[in-house]
């Protein structure tokens, strides 16, 4: 009996350590998963099971392994924040897969994703023909962003106040973390001048600006580092 009173306790002190781990990680951790996030979880939960059932591993063993992995997935969370060059290359970047109605079957290899994959996640997304698509993008957690061809989207508003005859337009990062991102800006063939004046018409220059996109309108969105939010909502 007293056997499984230890392990009892064992596994009610787990599940609580991992409960804490979680909520000093941040929500982030729970809704989008990366790389590096997804083997923290993998050797945290494994370490937590073993404890829970291994009494050969002691607490104060298990403490210092937990707070290892803990503290580094948290200092590898506040780096990709800093530095956006690191985020890339430790986590890569977001693969097109369909462009233009066009899917990009090297892309697809590359990623070792099939075509009955694509079509799988496209289904989960209520696109049953892949011929809507006009562009798909595969995230870095995973998960199929798609955006659907033009006569198809439900119309908006806005949409009556544009050109009917114009053609689609994709969203351009220009700024992130007050960087200019100078590829973006040549590949898509958006000059600084452009972007600098638009920058001085709202009084700002590039490292007061958080995100800054050129969107499908060919208008300019920007988000500055301080908002102006006096009391932000945060629901418990």
């Amino acid at each position: 009996m007293g056997d499984h009173l230890i392990i009892l306790i064992r596994s009610i002190s787990a599940f609580i350590i991992l409960m804490l781990i979680a909520r000093l990680l941040g929500k982030q951790t729970l809704s989008n998963m990366n790389f590096h996030e997804f083997v923290t979880a993998v050797i945290l939960g494994a370490m937590a099971a073993n404890f829970a059932f291994n009494e050969k591993i002691e607490v104060m063993h298990l403490i210092i392994a937990l707070s290892v992995f803990t503290l580094t997935s948290f200092v590898l969370s506040k780096l990709f924040m800093k530095f956006r060059r690191f985020k890339l290359w430790t986590e890569g970047s977001p693969t097109v897969l369909i462009e233009g109605g066009a899917i990009l079957e090297g892309n697809l290899k590359k990623n070792n994703m099939t075509l009955d994959s694509l079509n799988q996640q496209l289904r989960q997304k209520e696109i049953f023909n892949i011929e809507d698509v006009e562009y798909a993008l595969l995230e870095i957690n995973g998960k199929l962003s798609v955006q659907k061809k033009k006569e198809l989207q439900p119309v908006t508003l806005k949409d009556l106040q544009l050109n009917p005859g114009a053609a689609p337009q994709y969203p351009i990062e220009l700024i992130i973390d007050g960087q200019l991102l100078q590829k973006n800006m040549e590949v898509n063939q958006v000059s600084e001048s452009w972007l600098i004046s638009q920058l001085k018409a709202r009084g700002k220059l590039p490292k007061d600006i958080f995100y800054a996109v050129k969107g499908s309108n060919g208008q300019l969105y920007v988000d500055e580092y301080y908002d102006k939010i006096i009391h932000p909502i945060d629901i418990e």
